[in-house]
């Protein structure tokens, strides 16, 4: 199996899936970030491919940035300057080739996230 990178958002506080949210992913060694991808979320609060294919596919440690405060404004949660969240990062490591879903349960004042399936 090679592995890949996928990911989604979901709006807890609405209870949908979180459309248009722009996603940086950065390759991590030591203090060097370099930026390898960036998609936007779907309808579905997907991306429409991995976010990180198979073939870049890479052991190591990422960051996604989950740019949630243009998601926030534009859907009325935002409330008052500077937001309590706007890039909601989440760095984690890669160990093994295979599969990583990394999702964002997001709402205005927190959010959570797992390794999911």
């Amino acid at each position: 199996m090679s592995g890949f990178l996928t990911t989604h958002v979901l709006d807890t506080a609405r209870g949908c899936p979180a459309a248009g949210i722009k996603i940086a992913l950065y390759r991590v060694s030591g203090n060097s970030h370099r930026k390898i991808a960036e998609a936007v979320t779907n309808a579905d609060g997907r991306t429409d491919s991995p976010i990180l294919p198979a073939e870049s596919f890479e052991t190591g440690t990422y960051e996604l940035i989950f740019f949630a405060g243009d998601y926030l404004r534009e859907t009325g949660q935002a409330g008052a300057e500077p937001l309590f969240l706007d890039q909601v990062p989440i760095r984690f490591g890669m160990a093994e080739d295979d599969h990583y879903h990394v999702p964002l349960l997001l709402s205005p004042y927190g959010y959570s996230t797992y390794r999911g399936s």
